[in-house]
């Protein structure tokens, strides 16, 4: 592991997308980093890097393997703690895991950094767990407009998933109102290289397969690189017991579909799906990947997300930082040469 001046920092969900760009950030920085990874995991997207990373096994849900990974050979008190673990899902059958590893794992991750009075804790949230309101009134094609002062209101546009991470946000708050040095990051779809087969990273996938719809509503969208430059700022910034909208721009899904069909040189979906249609085809997808045990394509929240029109605002991090988002070309023109690399994933 590199030794450094700087604070060392502990991540957890370091071998996932999010996770592992914040590993590699750190470690490009000059701080010694420490990983909480399950041991079936393995190194994820960090296996190249993994040498410079102490790696120490155990899981959110495991309250002592926090603490012997937290505690062991280092002052709390000095200790950077990313929690970027979590399970990002829309399938029904995940529910009860998602409250487990979302809700249960942070409430154990903030408990662990309170007991061991650890200098900062980063959470990274999304802008699912600030809600989506039913609109009130008002032209019903003009987009909710969202920003940071937003309060949670029970809506049936609020998915399971947007649920977990706000009741997470809620141990956050917790673990603040106890003494904790935290901030909070709500990313929106998060885009950048990965695995193409899961999470947001899909829509690559389905362009580059020349799949011929798209759907009806808005996408917000943020480059990984910008969620991760965001997040350590903030860690390194006197800033606490706030949160920040982490979203480049809101663009109809059609335009960011073509937009990644041209980098990559494909033919964009054409074919429109609108809501009510889209409505009628979640079911179908469903008993399909029921009968082929296998993940469904859509699912009921996701068929209603994308024929939504809601609007992030990003600003609040911009005013406070100088903070400025990479331009969505050059965030595509990166994508599609990872890509073009590794069709199969990273």
């Amino acid at each position: 592991m590199t030794s450094s001046l700087r604070n060392p920092v502990f991540i957890t969900g370091a071998t996932g997308f999010i996770g592992s760009h914040i590993a590699r950030k750190y470690l490009a920085d000059g701080h010694s980093v420490s990983v909480l990874h399950r041991p079936q995991s393995g190194f994820g997207m960090l296996a190249d890097v993994a040498e410079q990373i102490a790696w120490y096994e155990g899981d959110v849900l495991d309250i002592p393997s926090l603490e012997s990974a937290i505690q062991v050979g280092r002052d709390p008190g000095s200790l950077d703690v990313i929690h970027a673990a979590a399970i990002v899902s829309f399938v029904p059958k995940d529910r009860d895991q998602m409250d487990l590893i979302n809700v249960e794992g942070t409430a154990n991750v903030v408990n662990v950094c309170l007991k061991a009075g650890v200098r900062k804790l980063g959470y990274v949230s999304s802008v699912a767990a600030i809600g989506r309101p039913v609109a009130k009134g008002g032209n019903a094609d003009e987009p909710v407009r969202i920003d940071e002062s937003q309060k949670w209101e029970e809506s049936p546009n609020n998915s399971a998933y947007a649920k977990s991470k706000y009741r997470a946000e809620l141990e956050v708050w917790r673990g603040v109102a106890e003494g904790l040095n935290a901030v909070m990051v709500n990313p929106s779809i998060v885009v950048g290289a990965g695995d193409w087969n899961r999470s947001s990273l899909r829509l690559i996938k389905y362009v580059y397969d020349e799949r011929p719809f798209y759907p009806a509503g808005l996408v917000n969208y943020v480059d990984v690189l910008d969620v991760t430059d965001a997040l350590v700022r903030l860690m390194e910034s006197d800033v606490t017991a706030e949160r920040f909208i982490l979203n480049g721009g809101t663009i109809p899904y059609r335009s960011l579909l073509e937009q990644i069909a041209v980098v990559l040189k494909k033919r964009p979906p054409t074919m429109r799906i609108p809501p009510a249609l889209a409505r009628l085809l979640w079911p179908a997808e469903a008993l399909r990947a029921w009968l082929m045990n296998k993940a469904p394509l859509i699912t009921r929240e996701t068929a209603r997300s994308a024929s939504s029109l809601y609007a992030y605002n990003g600003h609040k991090i911009e005013q406070l930082l100088d903070f400025q988002y990479r331009p969505l070309s050059d965030t595509l023109k990166r994508v599609a040469n990872a890509f073009k690399d590794r069709p199969d994933g990273l």
